[in-house]
């Protein structure tokens, strides 16, 4: 019976000290390294509309605290597109072990604290060159008259480049009969 209490005892005991054991073994804030494609972003991290880090040139690593929100990371770089990417907050390796074995008390201290969150270890942002503004359309070139001087009529080719013109709205080119 004794050694029946002292088991039970030290099962409590574990119980209460593993209670929030997240929070010691995982940390609340973690690190997130950032590339880009091609690399040199300046990139600002946001969390529910607040500024949570920036790196000002990429490749790099933040810090961030961990919560139950996801990030979205915005990056920028002259002479191409913003781009952004969604980091997910995901349940951290050790949450459900601290359920089983910390129960309801050492989740709620996890929960609280965001050790039982944990985010992308890595985020990688794809850059899009910024389109270059359409080209204008030229304005119509004239073809040059190739018809035979004294000539009446056109040869095959001629004709064609004829048709060519006058379908394009070119003016001038072969005037053939």
């Amino acid at each position: 019976m004794k050694s029946l209490i002292s088991a039970a005892s030290a099962a409590a005991l574990a119980c209460v000290c593993l209670s929030g054991c997240g929070t010691i073994t995982q940390g609340t804030s973690q690190n997130i390294t950032i590339t880009s494609t091609p690399p040199g972003g300046h990139c600002d991290l946001n969390r529910k509309g607040e500024h949570v880090a920036t790196l000002d040139k990429t490749p790099g690593t933040v810090k961030v605290d961990k919560t139950k929100n996801d990030i979205l990371l915005t990056c920028t770089m002259p002479g191409y597109q913003e781009a952004s990417v969604n980091l997910e907050s995901g349940y951290g390796a050790g949450t459900f072990g601290n359920i089983i074995l910390g129960g309801g008390i050492g989740w709620a201290i996890d929960s609280a604290s965001g050790a039982d969150n944990k985010y992308p270890s890595t985020a990688n942002v794809q850059f899009v060159p910024v389109s270059t503004a359409a080209a204008p359309t030229p304005a119509p070139t004239q073809v040059a008259d190739t018809k035979p001087a004294g000539s009446a009529t056109c040869t095959h080719d001629q004709e064609v480049q004829a048709k060519l013109a006058q379908q394009n709205g070119y003016t001038g080119g072969p005037k053939c009969d």
